[in-house]
């Protein structure tokens, strides 16, 4: 069982004391990335990722000066790096070591600039959602680009069950024809005037809550996923199939 995540555009760079990382197996691809980002002016990285003027001269710069080679001088580790509403969930900087080492086992984020990332990969500071429409030479856009690369990773690591936990712009970049393993779409919803609806911000977190859970409890079969139960959270057997399991809560805690 393998559990896919989202990155996040929120990352912390400070310094972390774990020195123990692994790199990137797609960093040839992220190369190309970069080598495309490196010849856009400004103007044209704020008008291809959406953004103002301050945040397209960072990412402007980030792109001009980006590291060759990455170390714990000028990278961290991705579960270390990236924050947002599914990393609070994860709160990877309280975990063990030996957490970290089973999550790297048994959990993957899905990165439009890296590909397929391990939580202990390292990461230098980047802007790039998969949904953006970067011209490549695959095509006119990150889908194009990744094609079936991002589904092959995964086959090297899992054969049987995929856990997605991911939104749909990034499980969007595996090739569903190309694996090998049976997917299992995870959906939380909370109870809005007597109806369960998915809430967004609530259920990044609770994506992030899950992926912890796993990794508390050291969790290896899809099985194991429906006792999940934290923050109010409890399976859902009569509004779940085979292939999407929906857990539900009545209030936010």
């Amino acid at each position: 069982m393998l559990l896919v995540i989202s990155p996040s555009k929120t990352q912390d760079f400070s310094h972390s004391s774990n020195q123990i990382f692994s790199k990137s197996r797609q960093i040839s691809e992220s190369e190309e990335l970069v080598e495309i980002l490196r010849n856009k002016s400004q103007n044209q990285i704020a008008s291809l990722m959406s953004l103002s003027e301050k945040l397209s001269k960072l990412n402007y710069d980030r792109y001009k000066s980006f590291p060759i080679s990455l170390n714990l001088d000028n990278a961290k580790q991705a579960i270390l790096a990236f924050k947002g509403d599914v990393y609070s969930g994860i709160d990877a900087s309280s975990m063990s070591q030996d957490e970290l080492e089973f999550a790297q086992d048994n959990l993957r984020m899905i990165s439009g600039l890296y590909g397929v990332l391990r939580p202990l990969d390292l990461i230098a500071p980047y802007r790039l959602e998969m949904s953006t429409k970067l011209v490549n030479e695959m095509g006119n856009n990150l889908y194009q680009f990744w094609g079936d690369k991002i589904s092959r990773v995964i086959n090297e690591d899992e054969s049987e069950v995929i856990i997605n936990l991911a939104s749909n712009e990034y499980f969007k970049a595996i090739d569903k024809k190309s694996l090998n393993a049976e997917i299992i779409n995870i959906i939380f919803k909370e109870n809005k005037g007597g109806e369960y609806k998915v809430i967004g911000i609530y259920a990044k977190r609770a994506r992030g809550l899950m992926a912890r859970y796993m990794i508390d409890n050291k969790v290896l079969s899809p099985e194991g996923l429906k006792n999940f139960c934290l923050e109010g959270y409890r399976y859902r057997d009569n509004l779940s199939d085979n292939l999407n399991w929906t857990f539900t809560r009545d209030k936010v805690s």
